[in-house]
């Protein structure tokens, strides 16, 4: 039986823009499970964050530093995605062959 490779980030997926360009990208060749681990933290934060902010007046921060944290943590999701995705549809199908033999 042969072993399959580690699925990792491919580091294509940006977060936060500035002047309409990304400031961060999601980091190449980090294993999928490490980096879904890391959006589920910063979904943990950024959830306790919303909850203070919606109970505490005049905590900006808060939003503000949840907004961040929800940025990062859905392109994590997202890079995830583009690698399950890829994968899957990187395998020949039946149709998809035929496809490609007709073109």
């Amino acid at each position: 039986m042969t072993e399959q490779p580690e699925l990792k980030t491919i580091g294509l997926t940006p977060a936060i823009y500035c002047a309409d360009q990304p400031l961060f990208h999601v980091t190449r060749d980090v294993p999928l499970g490490d980096a879904l681990s890391m959006a589920s933290d910063f979904l943990f934060l950024a959830k306790a964050l919303t909850k203070d902010s919606a109970f505490i007046r005049d905590t900006d921060y808060h939003a503000w530093a949840a907004h961040y944290l929800t940025a990062m943590s859905k392109a994590l999701v997202d890079d995830a995605v583009k690698v399950l995705t890829r994968d899957r549809t990187a395998v020949p199908t039946p149709k998809r062959a035929e496809a490609q033999a007709e073109e």
